[in-house]
C-alpha cells in the first residue's frame, strides 16, 4: 500500500500540471459559467430506484368530468412530468452544541505480612536474604488519574430559492427533481446545487416546495474563483497532507 502511494502521485503530477497550465491561461478574466446540460445525459448520472407499491388500477367513470388520479379538477399547473420545473425554497437553520466532560480517579493501596505463623516466619531468612521483616512481605500502593473534556458548537444558515427540472417519475407518483444554479459576481462564482425525491401532494400551488420536504436530498452550495483559491492550500501541501504519517 505504502509502495502504491508514490506512483499515484506520479501518475497524477501530469494531471496537476494540466490544471495548472489551465489556471494560468485564466488569469485575469473571470471564472466561466457551466454551459446549460441534460442532467440525464451526464456521465455520472444514476436513475434512482426506490421501493415501490404495488401499481393500483384506475377506475373510469362514463359521462364523467372527473378522472381518476387527478388531483384537481381543472387543470393542474404544478410539476407532474419529466422536464416540468418547481422552485425549491432552500431554508437550512442548523444549530449543535455539544459539551461533554470526564473526570475519573482512584487509589489502591496493597500490605502484606507474616508476623506469626506457627514459627514457620522464621523460615524465610533461610530462602530469602538477610534483613527480611516477615511481618512487611509486601506493600504496595498504585494511583490514577484521568480528565478529559470536549465540546463542538456548530451553526449553519442558509436562505435562497432554486429552479429545479424533473428527471424522473417514480412508478408511484413521486417525482426526482434536480436543480443547478450559478452566479457569478466579479472573479467568484457561486453555486448551489438540489436534487432529491419530492411527492406530488407536497408542491404547493404556486408550484414552490420547502426543501425540508424533499427525501434524499443533496443540496450542495460553494463556489470557485479567486477567493475560493485563496482559501484552499496549495496542491503540494494537500499532497504532503496524505502522504506523510505524522
Amino acid at each position: 500500500m505504502s509502495s502504491a502511494r508514490p506512483l499515484c502521485v506520479l501518475l497524477l503530477m501530469p494531471l496537476a500540471a494540466c490544471s495548472a497550465v489551465d489556471r494560468l491561461k485564466g488569469i485575469g478574466e473571470a471564472p466561466p459559467l457551466s454551459a446549460i446540460e441534460n442532467p440525464v445525459a451526464q456521465p455520472g448520472y444514476r436513475p434512482v430506484q426506490m421501493p415501490m407499491p404495488p401499481l393500483q388500477p384506475r377506475a373510469t367513470a362514463n359521462n364523467s368530468l372527473w378522472r381518476s388520479g387527478s388531483r384537481a379538477f381543472f387543470k393542474d399547473q404544478r410539476a407532474a412530468q419529466v422536464g416540468d420545473l418547481l422552485t425549491v425554497r432552500v431554508r437550512i437553520t442548523d444549530s449543535a452544541k455539544i459539551d461533554n466532560s470526564t473526570q475519573r480517579s482512584r487509589q489502591n493501596g496493597e500490605n502484606f505480612g507474616a508476623e506469626a505463623f506457627f514459627g514457620a516466619e522464621q523460615q524465610l531468612s533461610k530462602i530469602l536474604s538477610d534483613g527480611v521483616r516477615p511481618e512487611a512481605l509486601v506493600k504496595g500502593s498504585s494511583s490514577s488519574s484521568s480528565n478529559g473534556a470536549g465540546s463542538v458548537k456548530r451553526q449553519e444558515q442558509l436562505a435562497t430559492d432554486i429552479a429545479a427540472i424533473v428527471t424522473q417519475t417514480l412508478p408511484n407518483g413521486n417525482l426526482v427533481i434536480e436543480g443547478r444554479q450559478e452566479v457569478r459576481v466579479n472573479f467568484e462564482v457561486r453555486e448551489l446545487i438540489v436534487a432529491g425525491v419530492v411527492r406530488p401532494e407536497d408542491i404547493e400551488a404556486g408550484n414552490t416546495i420547502e426543501s425540508t420536504k424533499i427525501a434524499q436530498a443533496r443540496i450542495s452550495y460553494g463556489g470557485r474563483g479567486q477567493i475560493s483559491d485563496v482559501q484552499q492550500p496549495r496542491y503540494g501541501q494537500q499532497a504532503l497532507d496524505v502522504l506523510l504519517p505524522f
